[in-house]
């Protein structure tokens, strides 16, 4: 007689980013026993529009990713992630009626937030819409039946999200989702509970590791976000303070333009030679911007520029320029935030290109420790999953347990030195594009 092997017990993490979703099942060790990725495209035919088709992505592609992962395991759990502020018009059903608005979209350039700005166009586009969801609570009906956000995804919605929960005065409280302010389950998916979605960097942050002063979290996605870890609550022109999850401290730091979205566009343009430079010394230099800046120059009428180009550069040295760049962007946020930074840990899906950890390393001149998992907004939901359906404290400190350093990267001694030289022609360059965008 054959014996049937025992099924695994997992929670599911589902991340809903920019190009793609993304869900893994996970066991109680952190440990990965299945992975899927859904890519999908982004309309963004002008740099002011950043749309998604709500429907296709944040329902339809949410259930194909969680059902992908659930087979053949015990789901003990679900939780979702996704980035924000993003916002759709839905119907009675909780079927998205309009294209799913995004960060960085010129709609959310309004005086009182980019969270009312996407709002009221929407009400202007849609004004019969039953109601108004972010993609967390359009993907949670799609799991569940229950619309719901956690206070983590709400507090992106300032200020119609309040101290008493959906502000009356900026919009009908029935038409926005429901307010999940603890781990109580909002619904079930079989028999798995699911929990309130919640935002990606958060999830990210739980079971990256970058737990101690001088530890710098850099997730290197479609948007590139930095967050360097140190004591008290230190302020910086330009860029974000968020509590960190360890008693004492926080973090400092945001996103930047300067990440997937600005390196794909230039791999298609150089055809993603693999050749590398001929010499560290022998490289252009490029202004990121190709939407737009978020932090810490907040100038969505910023655009990219290529300086310094000669008859001499290949495509290699114009690539190499665009990795070193988007190391650059961490290095002015670290310069910018005064703190002591001692090693980047890199999550996000870029992680999977070498040549962007290494430009990581030697542009900041600092040592890159690479997540084992790329997943971490999946897995970061997994975990608040697990927290869900009662297999772990509320604690969400407890996540760095899950945490997992694939290898190390090393500054290039050559390259750093080469950086170190450029680095001010680089800012000077950035700082010369502003003006001119003024």
């Amino acid at each position: 007689m054959t014996a049937v092997a025992e099924t695994v017990e997992v929670t599911v993490g589902i991340d809903i980013g920019t190009t793609s979703v993304k869900a893994i099942a996970v066991d109680a060790h952190g440990e990965v026993c299945a992975r899927t990725r859904i890519p999908h495209a982004i309309n963004a035919p002008i740099p002011a529009v950043l749309e998604h088709d709500a429907a296709a992505v944040w329902h339809t592609g949410v259930i194909k990713a969680c059902d992908s992962v659930s087979a053949d395991h015990r789901v003990a759990g679900i939780g979702l992630a996704a980035m924000v502020p993003s916002l759709a018009a839905v119907d009675a059903n909780g079927m998205p009626v309009s294209p799913g608005i995004l960060y960085g979209d010129h709609r959310g350039y309004h005086p009182d937030g980019e969270f009312v700005g996407f709002l009221r166009s929407l009400e202007q586009a849609v004004p019969d819409a039953h109601a108004y969801w972010p993609a967390q609570a359009v993907a949670s009906h799609a799991l569940c039946g229950a619309a719901a956000i956690d206070g983590v995804t709400a507090m992106t919605c300032l200020p119609v999200f309040g101290a008493d929960g959906w502000d009356a005065q900026w919009c009908d409280p029935g038409k926005l989702p429901h307010l999940a302010m603890d781990s109580t389950p909002i619904g079930e998916r079989g028999d798995a509970p699911v929990a309130a979605g919640t935002v990606d960097a958060l999830a990210e942050q739980l079971v990256a590791g970058a737990d101690s002063p001088g530890d710098v979290l850099v997730i290197c996605g479609t948007t590139l976000i930095t967050w360097a870890v140190g004591e008290g609550w230190p302020e910086a022109e330009g860029l974000w303070t968020i509590p960190h999850l360890q008693p004492g401290l926080s973090a400092i730091g945001g996103p930047s333009n300067a990440g997937g979205l600005f390196l794909e566009r230039v791999r298609g343009l150089t055809g993603d030679p693999t050749a590398e430079p001929d010499h560290p010394d022998r490289v252009p230099l490029w202004v990121p911007y190709i939407r737009g800046e978020r932090t810490p120059r907040h100038d969505p009428d910023l655009r990219a520029a290529l300086v310094g180009l000669d008859v001499g550069h290949t495509p290699a040295d114009v690539l190499a320029a665009a990795y070193e760049a988007a190391g650059f962007v961490v290095r002015h946020h670290l310069d910018l935030a005064g703190t002591n930074p001692q090693r980047i840990v890199a999550v996000g899906g870029g992680t999977q290109v070498e040549r962007w950890m290494q430009a990581l390393a030697d542009a900041t001149n600092l040592p890159v420790d690479v997540t084992a998992v790329p997943e971490g907004a999946a897995r970061g939901a997994a975990w608040l999953a697990r927290i869900c359906a009662g297999l772990e404290s509320g604690d969400w400190a407890e996540a760095r347990r899950w945490a997992r350093t694939g290898h190390r990267v090393e500054p290039r001694p050559d390259w750093a030195e080469a950086c170190n030289r450029r680095y001010p022609q680089w800012r000077a360059a950035c700082d010369s594009q502003s003006e001119a965008a003024q």
